[in-house]
């Protein structure tokens, strides 16, 4: 969709050129919501994807992943495969959430080359699979305030709602940091809808930790992305207990499920990914 009110794109080449975005402004990076329908208060776009973000770099401390990856770079980072680069580790099983978050949303594969993880997480919206998967890893996100400076947000706690999230006017998302202990542990993965290749009615993601805690992520069932701690593994009666004591306002309704079926599902999809990442760890 043409955005015809828009009469300047500014080419970000450093930081300074982010003190551009403000009121009628907007960043640019894949586009594919921005492009997707009518945004008549825009007069300027600023397009960061200029600014030569490495996607992915590994550390000691984990994973970075840049704003401006793609969908499709994300999803590449996966376990075992031959990645092309020495920055990244294909020993880490954690990132096998990466390409199943993708898989997830309804995109094709031609969005995965536009489409970046900052733009999934800064859309807020409950069908955010990536944004799921980065706070299933216990992910940090990095944003560049106005004015300087840097501020650092657990994920889990950055999104307050639907479309809504703590970015302030005029800040810019940098990047996400996925520790090593996340990335070195077990995940396990489900996803329903009501239709084949309808959105995700419910996303379920299980992640094991090495001193056996365990971090039960619900997306797309929520207004917002919600996890369960656990000290070990859960039984079905921890998870029905958890879930029970949720707010029950949590459970988001529109026409790709209703709250008390997203609540069900959701209670029989986080039995299957405890018993999964129960069985890859050996313990009882």
């Amino acid at each position: 969709m043409d955005l015809d009110t828009v009469s300047e794109v500014v080419l970000a080449r450093e930081r300074a050129d982010l003190a551009q975005v403000g009121a009628g402004s907007a960043v640019l990076a894949g586009g594919t919501f921005l492009y997707s329908e009518p945004h008549d208060h825009l007069d300027r776009l600023v397009d960061i994807t200029t600014l030569g973000w490495a996607p992915l770099t590994a550390s000691a401390q984990g994973l970075e992943i840049a704003a401006t990856c793609t969908l499709a770079e994300f999803a590449g980072a996966a376990p075992g495969r031959e990645l092309g680069t020495p920055t990244l580790r294909p020993q880490w099983p954690g990132t096998a959430l990466f390409a199943q978050s993708c898989r997830a949303l309804l995109a094709s594969h031609k969005v995965w080359r536009t489409a970046t993880v900052g733009g999934n997480v800064c859309l807020s919206l409950p069908a955010g699979a990536v944004l799921g998967a980065l706070v299933a890893l216990d992910a940090t996100v990095v944003i560049w305030p106005r004015g300087g400076g840097e501020r650092r947000i657990p994920l889990r706690d950055f999104v307050t709602g639907p479309g809504e999230n703590l970015l302030a006017p005029g800040a810019v998302v940098r990047s996400f940091l996925v520790p090593t202990a996340s990335l070195l542990a077990r995940t396990s993965f489900r996803k329903i809808a009501l239709a084949p290749l309808g959105r995700s009615g419910s996303v379920v993601m299980g992640r094991r930790d090495a001193d056996d805690r365990c971090a039960i992520t619900v997306t797309a069932a929520t207004l917002r992305p919600i996890v369960l701690d656990f000290a070990s593994v859960p039984t079905r009666s921890d998870l029905s207990d958890a879930l029970a004591d949720l707010d029950p306002d949590v459970w988001f309704d529109d026409p790709h499920g209703a709250p008390d079926w997203r609540a069900h599902v959701t209670g029989l999809l986080a039995a299957e990914v405890a018993a999964e990442i129960r069985e890859a760890g050996g313990g009882s």
